[in-house]
C-alpha cells in the first residue's frame, strides 16, 4: 500500500489527527523572488522614530524604558523624549537605569508634563538638583541595579515600551554595543543593564547609528525581543563613558586609600587562588585593585573572575594571565568595549544576572570580595551613595547594596573628610546600604572593622594596620570641622529608596534653599 492516493489518504488521516490542515503547495505558486541584500534591508522592522513611537502603541501614562551605557555621552534619551514631547505626549514614567548630568534637558520635559514619574538607580547634575529641590509631584524611585532587574522581571516595574541605543544593529534587531563594520560610530561595551528591558518590555525599539548588514553576530539583544530598528546619526559619544564618577585617579589621598584598601585584601583570609573581586567607580576603589597586582604576582594568585563594571586595568591583568574571566555588566572605558567583542573569556550579563537578589545563579552570590566608595558611613556601618552632604541628589545606587549584601568581604573607601564636610557621621542622611552588610571601613586616618566580623579584624590586627573603633573616626572628624548643622529639609518625600527586596528602606524629603 503505497500508491500516491494510499498516502494522501494516511496524510489526511493524519491531519485530522493532530488538528491541523494538509500541505498544499499552491501558496508558493506566486513567490516573489527578492535578492537577499534588498530584503533584509526593506525589513518591515526598519522605520523612523517616530514612526516606531506610532507603531508601538505609546499612549500617554506609559513608562518608556532606556539604559545608560554611554553615561555623560549618552544622546538617546533625550533625543527620544524630545521626540515624544513634539508628538505632544503627557504623563509619561521614565524609567531608566540611570540619569547623568547630560540629561538636564528632562527638567523642561517634567516642567512641561511630558515626564510625571521617573524611576531609576541615580540623578547627576542640574537634574538631581532640581528633583531634590521638589521639581516633581511624584516622588523618583530608586533601585540597585540588581533590584531594577528583578522588578522588571517580575512586573513591579511593567515596561510598555523601551527605547535602547545599541552601537550596532541589523535591520531585524539584531544589536549589541559594539560593531565588526569599519563605520562604527560610538561603542559601549556591555548592554548589561538594557537587556531585561529587551527580555520583558511589551515593545522593543532600537536605535543605532551603524546598521550593519544580517546578520549581526554575536548579539546582546536578539531580533526576537526587537520590534523596530531606527537609524539616527548618533547614539552616544564613547569618549565620556570614562567621566564624572568614572576615574582613574590620581589624587594622593585616593591612593593612599588604595593602599590600605589592597593591605585589608590581602591580609583578610580571602586573597587566596581562585579568589573573585569587584570594584566600585570611585578613583580609590578602581586604584585598590593595582595594589594587589604585584602582591598577585609574587603569590603566583590569579582570581577566576572579576566583576561588574569593567575597566581597561582589569583587561590587563586578564590579558596577563591574572584574572581569568571577566563578568561584565558595564564597560567603564573604550579598551573594555573592545576587549568584550574580541574576548571569549570576557562575558556580558544582564543586570538580572549579575546582582538580582531572586536569582539563585546572579555572580553577586559567587562574590568574594567588593571595594565600593561612600558618600557618608556612619557608625552603624551604614552607607549613603546617593544623597550630598548639602542634602541634594548626586550620586546612584548603582550596585552597591547588591554587592555588599552578597560578597564574602564588603570594604567601603572613602576619606575622613571631603573639604568641610564630614565622612563620617552619626547617621547617613540616607540609607542605601545597610551597615548589616558592610564589613570593613577604609579612612586616611584608619581601619574600622564591623564588630560582627571580628575574625577579620584580628587578621588585620595581625598584619599591622591601624584598626579603630568607628566611633572614634567620628569624633576625629568632628574635631578637626565641628558638628555639622542639620540639613534644612522640607516635608515633601521626593525621592523613595527601594531596598533590594523590593521593600522600602527609605525616603528623601526636598531641600528647602
Amino acid at each position: 500500500m503505497n500508491t500516491l492516493q494510499d498516502r494522501q489518504q494516511l496524510i489526511a488521516a493524519a491531519a485530522q489527527k493532530v488538528g491541523k490542515g494538509v500541505y498544499n503547495d499552491s501558496r508558493n505558486a506566486n513567490k516573489t523572488i527578492t535578492p537577499r541584500y534588498e530584503h533584509q534591508r526593506a525589513s518591515t522592522k526598519v522605520m523612523t522614530l517616530e514612526e516606531a513611537i506610532r507603531h508601538s502603541g505609546l499612549k500617554d501614562g506609559m513608562t518608556i524604558s532606556f539604559h545608560h551605557h554611554f553615561r555623560s555621552g549618552d544622546k538617546v534619551i533625550n533625543m527620544v523624549v524630545d521626540k515624544l514631547a513634539e508628538m505632544g505626549y503627557k504623563d509619561l514614567h521614565l524609567a531608566s537605569s540611570s540619569l547623568i548630568d547630560v540629561h538636564e534637558p528632562l527638567i523642561e520635559h517634567i516642567k512641561n508634563g511630558v515626564i510625571t514619574r521617573i524611576s531609576t538607580s541615580g540623578l547627576r547634575g542640574k537634574l538631581g538638583e532640581a528633583i531634590s529641590k521638589g521639581l516633581m509631584k511624584e516622588p523618583v524611585i530608586f533601585r540597585s541595579h540588581g533590584n531594577r532587574g528583578s522588578a522588571i522581571a517580575n512586573g513591579d516595574l511593567h515596561i510598555d515600551v523601551a527605547f535602547l541605543g545599541a552601537s550596532s544593529s541589523d535591520p531585524l534587531g539584531n544589536a549589541c554595543g559594539y560593531s565588526r563594520s569599519d563605520n562604527a560610530k560610538s561603542i559601549c561595551g556591555s548592554l548589561g543593564y538594557a537587556l531585561p528591558d529587551a527580555q520583558y518590555a511589551d515593545k522593543v525599539v532600537i536605535l543605532t547609528d551603524d546598521l550593519v548588514d544580517y546578520p549581526n553576530t554575536p548579539a546582546s539583544i536578539s531580533e526576537r525581543n526587537v520590534d523596530y530598528v531606527v537609524e539616527v546619526e548618533s547614539v552616544g559619544d564613547s569618549s565620556k563613558i570614562a567621566s564624572g564618577a568614572i576615574r582613574d585617579t590620581k589624587n594622593p589621598r585616593d591612593i593612599l586609600l588604595a593602599q590600605q584598601a589592597a593591605k585589608v585584601i590581602i591580609n583578610s583570609g580571602y586573597f587566596r587562588d581562585g579568589f573573585s573581586i569587584q570594584t566600585g567607580s570611585g578613583g580609590a576603589s578602581l586604584a585598590a585593585v593595582k595594589f594587589i597586582r604585584q602582591s598577585m604576582i609574587e603569590q603566583g594568585i590569579k582570581a577566576n573572575f572579576a566583576l561588574g563594571g569593567i575597566t581597561a586595568h582589569m583587561v590587563k591583568m586578564h590579558e596577563e594571565g591574572l584574572i581569568k574571566r571577566l563578568i561584565d555588566v558595564q564597560s567603564f572605558d573604550k579598551v573594555a568595549a573592545e576587549s568584550l567583542k574580541n574576548d571569549s573569556l570576557h562575558q556580558e550579563v544582564s543586570s538580572c544576572e549579575y546582582a538580582s537578589a531572586d536569582e539563585p545563579g546572579s555572580a553577586t552570590h559567587y562574590l568574594d570580595i567588593v571595594i565600593l566608595s561612600a558618600l557618608e558611613v556612619d557608625t552603624q556601618f551604614n552607607v549613603n551613595v546617593l544623597v550630598g552632604s548639602n542634602g541634594i541628589i548626586r550620586g546612584a545606587i548603582g550596585g552597591h547594596p547588591d554587592t555588599a549584601a552578597d560578597s564574602a568581604l564588603s570594604i567601603i573607601v572613602c576619606p575622613l573628610l571631603r573639604g568641610r564636610i564630614p565622612c563620617v557621621v552619626d547617621e547617613v542622611t540616607t540609607l542605601i546600604t545597610p551597615g548589616s552588610t558592610v564589613d570593613v571601613v577604609v579612612t586616611e586616618y584608619g581601619i574600622a572593622v564591623n564588630p560582627r566580623r571580628p575574625e577579620i579584624a584580628e587578621r588585620l590586627k595581625a598584619a599591622g594596620l591601624n584598626i579603630v573603633d568607628i566611633r572614634s573616626l567620628k569624633e576625629k572628624a568632628e574635631s578637626i570641622i565641628g558638628k555639622p548643622a542639620a540639613l534644612p529639609f522640607g516635608d515633601k518625600v521626593v525621592g523613595i529608596v527601594m531596598n533590594r527586596d523590593g521593600s522600602v528602606q527609605d525616603v528623601i524629603k526636598n531641600i528647602v534653599d
